[in-house]
């Protein structure tokens, strides 16, 4: 592809192609080309030995009937280089179009987000001076699996996937991080209040990683209680680990709390390569030389990091922090410690002019390998011993809408045959509302209908459905209950 960005590196490696490193750099839309001339700029005046190949995603990919966003020469690109320097990009509105960050993070296999959240104390305004957090998000799971379906007239449902093996991955990687970075806690935060079998799983596997590390604090907490004490006293958290969707929530909240969401870098990584991008959107409203480049340079700096480019990293990071406090800032950070308001070019070049400055107040980047916080640990999969399965029954999804709950119950069980499954509830949206249900349930037109028996079989099963089809009743989908060893799989109806 060809990019206006290309000339910033023409020649830049020239006597030194031999140890420039491959990498692939996305633009994106929106604010995306602007903020990342600004940091190849910056990368390139700091003497980065990078090779940078240019792909086109987002927007305009998109509209040419892409619906993932991502061409092929773009997948071959990242495939080369394993690294991947991405503006942010726009998803056009409207459906059939998938989420590119989604689907990037997916395919290579990037499991963990990480994204660090301090402020920058006393330069940029925050209400939380003494904030340093380390947000650890599981990229591919939970809600964002991307599981949809529109059942029924009045419903619609999204599938929530935890697995074991990705909970321990990423809960390992929180642990090796810490351990390197010598962070002192790690904190979970769940609902396993609520969802007792999916983030039930998550807190146990989080239980049993941690026994492995006993010289680092853990702590576990309701997701609702966690995200309100964060933002109450940030500076009470080190390294928190989260499911996929709380994750994104709470680091894009500790993003805001450093001051602006605009300093905010976000780094995946796993087997598969590594991603690094700004946390914020494309904002296209902004792209006229307002946006703040700090999120996408910090991720740049990470990602030199990533290659092996200490001193290069520390060289920049230096630059950045003496920018900041000689008080020449973007329109999204300006306080009383404003000295100069400039655009995203102006912040460049302040930056490169200070190229080889060390900052006064803050602490200085050091250019050492000594920790390498982004690599992925080399750590072993925990070996479960399985478990007894047992099909106990079935939940059969009903669309129905002709008449009372008690009819519903009446028709399923003059179709149900003499097969040793039992008609034994029926909830409506989660709450029990037969036998013996409260007239004051609010129910819609979508039933789970849930049958038992004993050393219940396929066969059986196939042979309800058959007969739950031929009374007429539509039903949308199916759920086998299991018990593993002996411990029921599935969730009992609320009521129940």
């Amino acid at each position: 592809m060809s990019s206006v960005l290309e000339p910033i590196f023409e020649g830049a490696n020239s006597g030194a192609r031999g140890v420039a490193t491959p990498i692939t750099v996305a633009p994106g839309d929106g604010i995306g080309p602007e903020i990342t001339e600004a940091v190849l700029q910056i990368l390139q005046a700091a003497g980065a030995q990078i090779a940078p190949e240019f792909v086109e995603v987002g927007e305009r990919v998109y509209r040419s009937g892409n619906t993932s966003g991502i061409p092929e020469e773009a997948w071959a690109s990242i495939d080369r280089t394993g690294v991947l320097l991405k503006g942010p990009i726009t998803t056009p509105q409207g459906g059939g179009y998938k989420s590119l960050n989604v689907t990037m993070r997916k395919t290579l296999g990037l499991y963990a987000n990480v994204r660090p959240c301090r402020s920058w104390k006393p330069v940029v305004s925050s209400r939380h001076p003494d904030m340093d957090v380390v947000i650890i998000r599981e990229n591919e799971e939970d809600l964002y699996a991307g599981i949809e379906h529109r059942q029924t007239e009045d419903v619609a449902q999204c599938l929530k996937l935890i697995t074991r093996k990705g909970s321990e991955r990423i809960i390992r990687y929180a642990f090796e991080y810490a351990r390197t970075q010598n962070r002192q806690r790690v904190t979970c935060m769940v609902k396993d209040n609520i969802m007792k079998i999916t983030d039930g799983l998550f807190h146990r596997v989080f239980e049993e990683v941690a026994a492995e590390y006993p010289q680092i604090e853990t702590n576990v907490q309701i997701i609702d209680f966690g995200m309100a004490n964060f933002v109450h006293r940030p500076e009470s958290y080190d390294v928190i680990v989260l499911p996929n969707l709380y994750g994104d929530i709470l680091s894009d909240v500790a993003a805001q709390m450093t001051g602006s969401v605009g300093m905010g870098g976000s780094i995946n990584i796993g087997n598969g390569g590594a991603l690094f991008e700004a946390i914020h959107g494309s904002a296209p409203d902004l792209a006229r030389n307002v946006a703040n480049p700090s999120g996408l340079l910090l991720a740049g700096v990470e990602m030199l990091r990533h290659i092996g480019q200490h001193d290069v990293a520390a060289r920049v990071m230096n630059a950045w922090l003496a920018t900041l406090e000689d008080g020449v800032h973007t329109v999204d950070i300006a306080s009383k410690q404003t000295q100069q308001k400039v655009g995203t070019r102006e912040f460049a070049a302040a930056v490169i002019a200070r190229l080889g400055r060390v900052p006064e107040s803050f602490t200085a980047a050091e250019a050492t390998a000594a920790a390498e916080p982004m690599r992925l640990p080399h750590t072993h999969e925990t070996v479960v011993e399985a478990a007894e399965k047992k099909l106990v029954g079935v939940d059969v999804f009903v669309d129905w809408r002709q008449g009372s709950t008690e009819q519903l119950a009446a028709a399923l069980q003059a179709a149900t045959p003499a097969n040793g499954l039992k008609l034994v509830m029926i909830t409506n949206r989660g709450v029990k509302v037969w036998p013996q249900g409260n007239p004051k349930t609010l129910c819609t037109d979508h039933w789970r209908c849930r049958f038992q028996g004993e050393d219940v079989s396929h066969t059986q099963v196939v042979a309800l459905l058959g007969a739950v089809a031929a009374a007429g009743l539509d039903f949308i989908k199916t759920e086998h209950l299991y018990t593993f060893d002996g411990q029921a799989g599935y969730s009992l109806g609320q009521g129940q």
